[in-house]
């Protein structure tokens, strides 16, 4: 007779001080944002007039991420290749998407961009006002006209001068493994002339994984920064060859 108790999986019993280092992360995370949203509606009504890119407010924005990441000693984060980034230069940039942790690494590049982002975020307190402030762009993935608007929003974007991040698979990865990446970003980079920049984010789908809420330790996150692709002479009938180009890059980036 098969042991009942052997054919189960053992669940790893969870260190009270691991719950006890989640739940302070959690709650910062959400203290940090009810303190700074004042402080970033103040920022959007001294500067909109002037600032219509709201290059002002995402710099402040940066600077919150920067204060949430410091709060939690769990984690340390490294910045590589910022200098790839050219000043006046909006590019389409591509990011490979860990965990929910990606957002508040990438803030970490200190250079403006507009994020691509799915709508439910925008309805989140205080982060997602804050985002709507930002003029960031949002998206339901699963209706092709919202995909429409946010293509022609991110045109209008990139147009304006700004870059434009995107996480071309979609959605966070389930097993820490890249996923299979969508057009719409490559799309976008050959219809607006913006080159493709690449980055490669590490580190986070240990420290925090989809669908979960305990925070694990991880001293080496890294967001690193590849060349830049140029798609002068691209058309759309190299969309798949830019899309596998930039795939393999940040393929090999992660199997360092």
């Amino acid at each position: 007779m098969m042991d009942t108790n052997n054919s189960k999986k053992t669940k790893k019993k969870v260190p009270v001080s691991q719950i006890l280092v989640s739940c302070y992360f959690w709650f910062t995370l959400f203290f940090i944002a009810a303190v700074m949203f004042p402080f970033a509606l103040l920022v959007w009504t001294c500067t909109f007039l002037f600032d219509s890119n709201r290059k002002i407010l995402h710099r402040f924005t940066c600077f919150w991420s920067d204060i949430t990441l410091n709060s939690n000693l769990y984690w340390k984060v490294r910045i590589r290749g910022r200098e790839k980034i050219q000043k006046g230069v909006p590019y389409v940039m591509v990011s490979n998407h860990q965990s929910g942790a990606d957002i508040m690494v990438l803030f970490k590049l200190h250079r403006h961009f507009k994020w691509v982002a799915k709508k439910e975020l925008f309805y989140v307190p205080f982060i997602g006002w804050a985002m709507a402030l930002n003029r960031y762009i949002p998206i339901i993935r699963s209706e092709g006209r919202s995909k429409l608007t946010m293509m022609d929003r991110a045109k209008e974007a990139i147009g304006q001068g700004n870059s434009v991040i995107i996480f071309p698979e979609g959605t966070r990865t389930r097993d820490g493994h890249i996923q299979p990446f969508k057009s719409g970003a490559f799309r976008l980079a050959i219809e607006t002339g913006a080159p493709v920049l690449p980055i490669v984010v590490k580190g986070t789908f240990v420290a925090i994984k989809k669908g979960e809420f305990l925070i694990y330790k991880n001293k080496n996150i890294e967001a690193v920064i590849l060349d830049p692709i140029s798609t002068k002479g691209f058309t759309h009938k190299n969309i798949k060859e830019l899309m596998e180009k930039t795939s393999s890059r940040i393929r090999e980036e992660l199997e360092k």
